[in-house]
């Protein structure tokens, strides 16, 4: 009950920025994508079930672009840019994680070009929400995009494994304990294992972005996940957002105003597609 979920983007690389606000996060090579950092671009970004374990997918992923000749350029190979982050399902079916010939394949898979669609697939087989209590429900990979006014696209792919609810538009609960409801009613609650939950967020959009810009996104865009999961952002889960540009788009507000308020429904969007697939 584990996997992977590649987001493969543009040969030439995206520019990519990430906001790890959870207190229990699981990444690699997120310190590239800060925006003092020299690398402006990612190549793919990785989105791992395994807990730790879990982030030698990532390998797969770097070795399937090195094989096409994809990365930033150096004096002797190009190098892929792949940033990665994970969940923790361990305790979820049997133990497992994927590894990198499982990060391989998403890689092909992502080549295709189809939808990976909602629910128990990929980074989200084995993830859960509403933990707190001792009785998870099965929550998911949920997916959702906006087209902005005028042009451009924002669009999202969350990995809900959180240790809150996922809740409705109206704040009913879709998926969990009401975990907020009994804190408040009781405030007895086991804590779960410290690094056991994490909800992984990509926020993609074509609209161009300076490094700087897509930091700024990835920070917004931690909104959405307010707006859908409750309680969120404790010091049980590890949330990770990565935002990136492919720039293939010019976009009149200099604000960003826009993107930003498109990116937080959109992701609040993914979450709970996780646990109502359509």
């Amino acid at each position: 009950m584990t996997g992977c979920t590649v987001v493969l983007l543009p040969d030439d690389g995206a520019v990519a920025s990430v906001d790890v606000r959870g207190a229990a996060p699981g990444t690699r090579e997120t310190d590239v994508l800060h925006p003092d950092n020299q690398v402006q671009v990612a190549h793919a970004i990785a989105l791992c079930g395994g807990s730790a374990f879990g982030l030698a997918a990532a390998d797969g992923v770097m070795q399937r672009l090195s094989e096409r000749g994809v990365g930033v350029p150096t004096p002797a190979v190009p190098v892929p840019i792949v940033p990665a982050a994970v969940v923790f399902d361990l305790t979820v079916g049997s133990s497992a994680a994927p590894e990198a010939a499982s990060g391989y394949a998403a890689c092909v898979a992502a080549e295709a070009g189809e939808p990976c669609g909602d629910g128990h697939v990929g980074a989200g087989t084995g993830a859960t929400v509403g933990k707190l209590f001792g009785s998870p429900s099965p929550a998911g990979l949920g997916t959702a995009s906006i087209v902005l006014p005028g042009g451009g696209t924002v669009g999202a792919v969350a990995v809900v494994n959180a240790v809150g609810d996922v809740v409705a538009e109206d704040g009913s609960v879709l998926a969990g304990a009401d975990t907020v409801g009994r804190l408040l009613g009781s405030g007895a609650a086991a804590p779960p294992p410290i690094g056991s939950n994490t909800t992984l967020v990509v926020v993609a959009t074509d609209v161009t972005l300076t490094k700087v810009q897509a930091h700024r996104l990835a920070v917004t865009a931690h909104d959405g996940l307010a707006h859908a999961i409750r309680p969120v952002h404790t010091a049980y889960d590890g949330d990770t957002v990565f935002a990136v540009s492919t720039g293939r788009r010019a976009f009149e507000d200099p604000s960003l105003l826009l993107l930003q308020t498109a990116a937080v429904e959109v992701v609040a969007r993914a979450i709970r597609n996780a646990v109502r697939p359509s």
